[in-house]
């Protein structure tokens, strides 16, 4: 099944994510090939459907308009599949993902630095299943990390979730801050291999559709309890869904990060 969208669609096959289309707000872009990306400034968006193994359906992303650091952009799907997997996290993405594509992210930063890194993030939702909406941070301890240096940390800060989303790992403490109160996740990551990593996830106690915060406050919430060192680097910020089953759409009317 395929959804029309305004624009040209980008139709080149990739390879680790790596393919990027240009894109600017007088010329729009959409896809609804897996892992294909489109270009907005020193973000960009990606058509992430990395758990898509675990069910059956589609999406597709694209662009709106660009001001400055300031973006606009959507998503729209249909997944099936059991309702405690992922299919997707279709998102920008700001510095690294296992690489970087994009100059001027002003990433990474370290994070005793004490370095603000202050968001503003303006969205809707029309959906129906199970999926949330959410940030994802990365951490490494090295500051210029490439596409063979797994992270050592996750942070996912989720604003909204319908259905019974719920993240990984079990639940810590509430905490308030960044305009809110929220359920603390502390758990573990198991990519496979050997492979893996410490998530931490920031539940919102209650919906909304906008926030404007610095993420500087969680990781500051993190290594004060000890679980997290100041040593390490933020190399990536990214904003997404993430999509378990049903169909809907995410639109951002307005996104922006600003290292400061």
């Amino acid at each position: 099944m395929k959804r029309l969208l305004l624009g040209i669609v980008a139709a080149f096959c990739i390879a680790l994510a790596s393919t990027l289309v240009t894109a600017s707000p007088a010329q729009a872009a959409s896809t609804c090939n897996k892992g294909e990306t489109i270009a907005m400034g020193k973000y960009y968006v990606t058509n992430n459907l990395w758990g898509n193994n675990s069910g059956s359906g589609w999406q597709c992303t694209w662009n709106n308009w660009q001001s400055g650091d300031t973006i606009g952009w959507g998503t729209s799907w249909e997944w099936s599949g059991s309702s405690y997997s992922v299919k997707s996290f279709s998102s920008s993405v700001l510095g690294w993902h296992w690489g970087w594509q994009r100059p001027g992210t002003e990433l990474p930063v370290r994070l005793s630095d004490n370095r603000s890194v202050a968001t503003s993030w303006n969205y809707s939702v029309n959906a129906t299943g199970t999926m949330n909406v959410a940030y994802d941070l990365w951490l490494h301890p090295q500051s210029n990390p490439d596409w063979s240096n797994n992270p050592t940390d996750e942070i996912m800060i989720w604003p909204y979730k319908i259905g019974g989303a719920g993240p990984a790992g079990t639940r810590q403490a509430t905490v308030t801050l960044g305009g809110g109160t929220w359920d603390l996740y502390r758990g573990w990551i198991d990519a496979g291999n050997g492979v893996g990593w410490n998530v931490f996830s920031f539940v919102r106690t209650t919906n909304t559709n906008s926030v404007n915060f610095d993420l500087r406050d969680f990781t500051s919430n993190l290594v004060n309890r000890g679980w997290l060192s100041n040593s390490k680097y933020l190399t990536s910020v990214q904003a997404g869904t993430e999509v378990f089953t049903g169909r809907g759409q995410l639109d951002t009317n307005s996104y922006w990060v600003d290292v400061r």
